[in-house]
């Protein structure tokens, strides 16, 4: 018998079907020699500190460096803390029984470096010793899956993918927790959560946010001119900008009197544009954020929905080329577009073309290529889900057209002695950009109409007006560039190639960038205003403290991205690896306990319970800061939000005065004090009934 694990039960099922495993069981399906079985992503996760005997938010305990990580089942939140997932210890006692009871096992999860980590970790927590196989496919086709399964490959032969899966899981606890700690032990209340690739990609948000707010525009002046020549009017704007107006305006004058242009040089120059590469996730979260206002997050799932639909290729690739083979499909590929309505013209003009080879590179495919269609047309699909389908089948088609070729005509005159500079296009062959008929924004198909000139040529000067203009601050970053920035390690460049060179020491990896941004959206330390990402105040204190710390480090980040990259190719050691991060662990939970900082409120008291703490407050709490101490006072009492001042009443008098509109169970108001009483719990006290006796 063998054993199959899926990533999730919707693949396990397209599997277990192609292979004859049709009988039903619970978490589990069987039949033709095979028990197919699944995960729901992440099942094990490295053990949190307690289970190492280390008491939390303890100045004495940081930094904490297990010298060999706990495995434990996926933890969800409890009334007390955290335990095991019910749902995730029935699946993996399911996983157990289908893997005894088979000789060998079949790797399907995700073919990738988080799937295979998925896969590994049930496999150590389990202490299973069967022989594995790996099925490494690129998308989930019968075909694919069919021809997967004729090419199984060695397990071993990813042993290095895993140990850079868990060298980035084992680098992440390790600055996470300390970070987080530590910070928040400086900070004495809250918990501040900082992380490996979450913090410096935070500091990059504030970074642009701040310079952007600070920015102070500078005014500057540029002069437009009007002529004609023949039927043909047309504008140009003087090449000198005045920092000061009058002498724009001595210059407007003289253009004035001049009364006309001549025409000093024509350049005409034919432009032949390569077609763009095919996507790679991030590119597409980039493009879809642009074009769609698609958040990376929602990019990636619409892209994992069409995966497991079965109409594009394996979405988390860091990839822009295919390989050799792959391009061999590519006229069936373009072939199968002449059947979907948006496309069909177009691709059948392809039909017999010589294709465009410039994204076809060997070298640079990695685990995964670029993203393409698959040989399946798609049926029902949502109207987002449409969209970025193509947006991929569209790219394709433009990666494997001919060039757009322009004759680009740069034009220069002069009106007393300013000059003036226009620019004028004419396509000549649209080539891949009749894909989609976009107009190139920014480029030169926005210039103008220009009729036939020739130097020394004169013109008449119909006006000539003065522009105000100003300086203007970089943007605030979408996350389409934030993408960007995280890709190339925070270097904005303009260079592509420097760009292209830049790429492996980017932060994060193209399957994780979406989920960093998501998690400072669920730290609350940023938020979306439009497309724009605008950190809180809550981000921006965390900055301020940070942002000259090594966990705020872009490029130190960046270089252990790196480094990781070489363990999964084999050109570095897992254990040097987590020695350098054990070392700078260190030196970041040094720096941030040294820190000299309060998040306090202005309401503060000692606590009536210990002695040796604080009050602190917190949205929905407020609790001793002595982490041994118990207190905590929940504000939200019958429906009833209590201020910082009625707690402050509450434990230093024992009693607050008469609080008015609280609610109870039959949804009736009531007015009660609040009273501490011996054990420090919270009760009402009533106030005694208007003209009720006395004893």
């Amino acid at each position: 018998m063998i054993a199959l694990i899926a990533e999730k039960p919707s693949v396990a099922k397209d599997i277990a079907r192609i292979i004859g495993a049709t009988q039903r069981d619970d978490g589990y399906l069987s039949g033709n020699g095979y028990m197919v079985t699944w995960a729901f992503g992440h099942l094990i996760q490295p053990a949190m500190p307690e289970a190492y005997g280390v008491a939390n938010f303890r100045r004495e305990s940081l930094p904490i460096l297990p010298q060999e990580f706990r495995l434990i089942p996926r933890q969800v939140k409890a009334e007390k803390g955290y335990k095991a997932d019910p749902g995730v210890l029935k699946q993996l006692k399911v996983i157990k029984e289908v893997f005894d009871q088979c000789d060998r096992i079949i790797v399907a999860t995700d073919a990738g470096r988080e799937g295979e980590l998925i896969f590994r970790y049930i496999f150590h927590y389990l202490d299973c010793r069967k022989p594995f196989l790996r099925l490494w496919i690129s998308s989930l086709t019968d075909r694919a899956i069919r021809e997967g399964m004729e090419n199984l490959q060695p397990g071993e032969r990813y042993d290095n993918l895993y140990l850079a899966a868990k060298s980035r899981s084992e680098a992440d606890w390790l600055i996470g927790i300390n970070a987080t700690q530590a910070l928040s032990v400086a900070a004495g209340q809250g918990v501040f959560s900082l992380g490996r690739v979450q913090t410096p990609t935070l500091v990059m948000i504030c970074d642009r946010y701040l310079e952007n707010k600070n920015f102070v525009p500078t005014k500057f002046w540029q002069l437009k001119a009007s002529t004609a020549s023949g039927e043909i009017g047309f504008t140009a704007q003087s090449t000198d900008k005045w920092e000061q107006q009058p002498d724009a305006i001595a210059a407007l004058q003289r253009a004035k009197d001049a009364g006309q242009l001549t025409v000093k040089s024509v350049e005409r120059k034919e432009t032949a544009q390569e077609p763009p590469l095919l996507y790679d996730l991030t590119t597409l979260q980039k493009e879809a954020n642009t074009k769609l206002n698609f958040s990376a997050d929602k990019t990636l799932s619409i892209a994992q929905s069409l995966y497991e639909k079965k109409v594009m290729s394996y979405p988390r690739t860091g990839s822009r080329y295919i390989s050799e083979d792959v391009f061999e499909e590519m006229p069936e590929r373009i072939a199968l577009l002449e059947r979907y309505p948006r496309f069909a013209g177009y691709a059948a003009g392809l039909d017999g073309a010589t294709l465009n080879r410039r994204s076809v590179n060997d070298s640079k495919v990695t685990d995964h290529h670029a993203l393409i269609v698959t040989e399946n047309l798609p049926g029902e699909l949502t109207k987002d889900e449409r969209a970025i389908y193509e947006m991929v089948a569209g790219r394709m088609l433009e990666a494997f057209s001919g060039k757009c070729v322009k004759d680009v005509t740069t034009v220069l005159l002069s009106a007393g002695d300013t000059d003036f500079a226009v620019k004028g296009a004419v396509m000549k062959t649209a080539g891949w950009r009749a894909v989609f008929n976009e107009r190139e924004t920014g480029g030169d198909e926005d210039a103008a109409t220009l009729p036939p000139l020739q130097e020394g040529q004169t013109l008449p000067l119909s006006g000539v007006d003065l522009l105000e203009k100003q300086t203007k601050p970089k943007p605030l970053h979408t996350e389409s560039s934030l993408l960007a920035a995280m890709e190339n390690a925070g270097k904005e460049l303009e260079d592509a190639e420097l760009k292209a060179s830049m790429k492996d020491a980017g932060i994060g990896t193209p399957a994780t960038r979406a989920a960093i941004i998501e998690t400072l959206f669920a730290r609350q330390y940023i938020v979306r205003e439009k497309k724009n990402l605008v950190p809180t105040d809550k981000g921006l204190a965390v900055y301020r403290i940070v942002k000259n710390k090594k966990i705020a480090d872009v490029e130190m980040t960046g270089m252990w991205e790196t480094a990781l990259a070489k363990i999964e190719a084999g050109g570095m050691d897992a254990d040097t690896f987590r020695k350098g991060i054990e070392v700078y662990a260190a030196q970041i939970t040094a720096e941030l306990l040294s820190v000299q900082l309060s998040f306090a409120s202005g309401e503060t008291c000692p606590c009536p319970k210990c002695g040796s703490g604080r009050i602190l407050f917190y949205p929905k709490v407020a609790k001793c800061s002595n982490v041994d101490c118990t207190l905590t006072i929940f504000r939200n009492k019958c429906d009833k939000q209590l201020t910082d001042k009625q707690i402050v009443e509450l434990v230093t008098k024992r009693k607050t005065g008469l609080i008015k509109g609280f609610k109870g169970k039959n949804g009736k108001a009531f007015d009660a004090s609040l009273v501490l009483d011996g054990q420090f719990n919270v009760a009402f006290s009533f106030p005694e009934k208007k003209g009720k006796a006395k004893k």
